[in-house]
């Protein structure tokens, strides 16, 4: 798998350019977030500051505090977009990316290409690893891969050789884990944070000579017996265009929650729309594939509301919408939304793939006069392959901004910013970045 630096083809930028408006937009709505406000109020304490900018703070921190920090941003609100196999990708390769920008003075495009690299060799780990469907899963995939996507995107802007590149695999596989008890917690956000430091830690040893196993994927006691047995090896030489960005593509999320629920939202949100008054809702029915993380009947905080799907139903039902809004823990709290909580049933059937581009689920609603309305969603829009309207992106991205308390300029700033990513300098990648960050920040 050798590493490769020519531009990227008109399609793969086409592709990934999207990709930075939707994961900053959502890191500065994530980096207000308690967890993440912890994790920085960490790395501020322990000391030292550094070259490497924050995505909505004002702080500025080494390399390594940074891109966790910016990585756990990335993803803390589930609403980044979601790979095939399913995976945290960009979380753990545009936070790298935008810090060793920094770092060497790269430009955009010089960015975009470290991503797309990144990107690919996570995507090509989950292939060979045959573990597709969630109910195969023992950890969280962005734990396991995301170290050596890290590794490689940072590298990939330090100019690492072979060897190097190499080297800092074998250090940042060390670091794989991320266990699925902790999806839904706070905890969960560092498995991608946590990734993009190790990766960026390991690029940076290797690249003073530090070692490591050079075979370190498929050795003995490597990071396929750890984790993948019966791991296909031949689908890492397909390493390369068309990249994983193009083929299979990547789905936009559009509510901000475990992609599995929001098969059962968009079928809510459709039932919704057919009934005349939320208060005749006498029960539900939900049938779904077996994903036992996301059978929540009682989620405790928001975090753990986005693993429900019995609290994501409900919520859709009862509001009609399903946004940034719907998962807070005052939001769960609500008596009304309890109740109709209560009566969602989650049945479970092994004949539905638990596989996201393969499922489906129905959704059955019983009203107080005995009618039953019914509802089968297997398509979402803003699919894989189906990017929704540039128009319904922006508008995630805008309520996103906003949710960092970015005055209007300041969001056209960065929206403007991202849309012509791969033709910035390393000063306008600054100015990007700066732009992210409220006049009066409360973070």
């Amino acid at each position: 798998m050798a590493q490769r630096r020519e531009p990227l083809a008109a399609a793969t930028l086409a592709a990934a350019l999207p990709l930075v408006l939707d994961g900053v937009a959502v890191a500065v709505a994530g980096s207000g977030e308690q967890a993440i406000s912890l994790l920085a109020a960490h790395h501020v304490a322990s000391g030292g500051a550094g070259q490497a900018s924050l995505i909505g703070r004002a702080e500025r921190l080494p390399v390594a505090s940074a891109v966790e920090i910016n990585g756990a941003a990335m993803h803390v609100l589930d609403f980044e977009p979601m790979w095939s196999p399913a995976n945290h990708a960009l979380s753990s390769t545009l936070p790298v990316a935008l810090a060793f920008a920094e770092r060497v003075g790269a430009n955009g495009a010089e960015v975009l290409g470290a991503m797309v690299a990144g990107i690919e060799v996570e995507g090509l780990l989950r292939e060979g690893s045959g573990q597709f469907e969630a109910r195969s899963l023992q950890f969280h995939p962005p734990g396991l891969v995301g170290p050596l996507g890290a590794a490689v995107t940072a590298g990939h802007l330090l100019g690492l050789d072979v060897d190097g590149l190499a080297a800092a695999l074998g250090i940042a596989a060390s670091r794989s884990g991320g266990l699925m008890a902790n999806v839904g917690t706070m905890t969960k956000s560092l498995h991608c944070g946590h990734a993009a430091a190790a990766g960026s830690t390991a690029a940076l040893l290797a690249a003073r000579g530090f070692g490591a196993s050079a075979d370190v994927i498929a050795a003995s006691g490597g990071l396929v017996d750890a984790f993948f047995p019966g791991f296909d090896a031949s689908v890492l030489d397909r390493f390369g265009p068309p990249y994983r960005v193009v083929d299979p593509g990547y789905a936009v999320k559009l509510f901000p929650s475990q992609y599995g629920t929001h098969f059962g939202i968009e079928a809510a949100l459709r039932l919704r729309r057919r009934m005349p008054t939320t208060g005749r809702i006498r029960g539900a029915r939900l049938t779904v594939p077996e994903m036992a993380y996301v059978d929540r009947p009682l989620p405790r905080s928001g975090l753990d509301g986005k693993f429900s799907f019995q609290y994501t139903v409900a919520t859709a039902l009862l509001d009609g919408l399903v946004d940034l809004d719907s998962f807070t823990d005052d939001a769960v709290r609500r008596p009304a939304l309890q109740e109709l909580m209560a009566s969602v049933e989650v049945v479970t059937s092994s004949a539905i793939p638990a596989r996201f581009e393969q499922m489906w689920v129905t959704l059955e609603v019983v009203l107080d006069d005995a009618t039953t309305l019914h509802e089968r969603v297997g398509e979402l829009p803003g699919r894989w392959r189906f990017p929704p309207p540039p128009e319904v992106h922006e508008a995630k991205a805008r309520a996103a901004l906003a949710r960092g308390n970015l005055v209007p300029e300041a969001v056209d700033a960065v929206l403007d910013g991202c849309r012509r990513f791969d033709r910035l300098d390393a000063t306008g990648i600054a100015t990007l970045l700066a732009a992210t960050v409220p006049v009066t920040s409360g973070h």
